[in-house]
């Protein structure tokens, strides 16, 4: 079976100009199609998909860079070359910011049009290339999520279990040294398990449209649920856990599972980084066109070196007071899902004097096609 060759989409409303271009281009041994108005230009790209089209500026119904911004928007790794006898040096800026490739003035020689027609190819192969490797490393890395899931989180969630079964004393007697050394297992076994679904989690929002399931979120309630699910935890660091009063509209768009975990994430770090019977108050705010929540602890605090770093995959704050317990990855978890709001996310601190995490959630999510 022989190779498909490329194909080359030749817009322009002079019929000379099309069967000269189509001349040119079969020499390079391309397939050309033609059209001679934009309407009909955009149709053909929609239904043919070429490799390059020639886009012609003033065309009929429909000018070249409606045609230009339309078909880029539809079909990205098009090449498309625009040509014009009206060439300017701001017609040539407009096209290439709608999507265009390149850009040639008429007249242009035929050895002019197989210059471009060939970096043109270049150009087609690489986006194909590129393509091609982003869809395999998009594979992989979701087999590897999979395997992840089920070969190494299944394992160790079994040991942390076994772990708690022989702790309780269901499985015999056993000597206190012998529970001494199961109980440090059974905290290493947790932090590993711990650090797999936080990884697992920044994973599938790397794979996963944050834009689906939005619906209208009241954060209040939100995080009156948050403050229910951690009061246990609160209570075993002898940690106060304060919700203030809130008044105004708290409901903004966004994906619940999501903004769940966010404020999980950061009221968590709060009560694990803080001082013994300290405290840590939430507080919401409603502006115009959004709402603030901070969370506010009166914890270790972090060194004002390490401020610009605690958003980074992986960055732990190496504190001299208290070993670290997290994994690394809460906060860049955070921030990812305050970015696909179109939020933001603060933090000021100051070492031994705690820290206030703010965060801004729009009301309305705008959808990022």
């Amino acid at each position: 079976m022989s190779e498909r060759k490329p194909l080359v989409l030749i817009i322009d409303d002079e019929e000379p100009i099309r069967n000269a271009c189509s001349f040119i281009v079969k020499g390079m041994n391309c397939d050309t199609a033609l059209a001679g108005d934009g309407e009909q230009g955009l149709k053909m790209i929609k239904e043919m998909k070429p490799d390059i089209s020639i886009i012609d500026l003033k065309l009929p119904q429909m000018d070249g860079f409606e045609v230009l911004e339309k078909s880029t928007a539809l079909f990205p790794n098009m090449v498309a070359i625009v040509i014009t006898g009206y060439a300017t040096v701001d017609h040539a800026v407009e096209a290439m910011k709608r999507g265009a490739f390149d850009f040639i003035p008429k007249p242009f020689t035929p050895e002019e049009l197989r210059v471009i027609i060939k970096r043109g190819l270049d150009r087609r192969s690489l986006l194909l290339e590129r393509e091609t490797l982003r869809r395999e490393k998009k594979l992989l890395e979701e087999n590897f999520i999979t395997i992840v899931s089920h070969q190494l989180k299944s394992p160790i969630a079994a040991i942390v279990q076994y772990f708690e079964v022989i702790l309780t004393g269901a499985a015999g007697e056993i000597s206190k040294e012998t529970l001494d050394i199961i109980t440090k297992a059974k905290i290493r076994a947790e932090s590993l398990l711990n650090m797999v679904n936080d990884w697992l989690d920044l994973s599938r929002m790397n794979h996963q449209q944050m834009g689906e399931d939005i619906k209208s979120v009241p954060l209040g309630k939100l995080l009156e649920k948050q403050v229910g699910f951690l009061e246990s935890l609160a209570g075993k660091e002898g940690i106060s856990l304060i919700l203030e009063p809130y008044t105004g509209s708290d409901v903004v768009q966004g994906n619940e599972t999501f903004l769940d975990q966010l404020f999980y994430n950061l009221i968590s770090n709060a009560i694990t980084y803080n001082k013994p019977h300290g405290s840590v108050t939430i507080s919401l705010k409603t502006e115009k066109d959004g709402v603030f929540v901070s969370v506010s602890d009166t914890g270790i605090g972090i060194p004002s070196e390490h401020l610009p770093l605690i958003f980074e995959q992986f960055y732990r704050v190496r504190h001299k007071t208290k070993k670290s317990k997290g994994t690394g990855l809460g906060l860049s978890i955070a921030k990812k899902i305050v970015d696909s709001h179109h939020g933001r996310i603060d933090v000021e601190s100051k070492e031994g004097k705690g820290s206030t995490f703010t965060v801004f959630l729009p009301k309305t999510f705008h959808k990022t096609t």
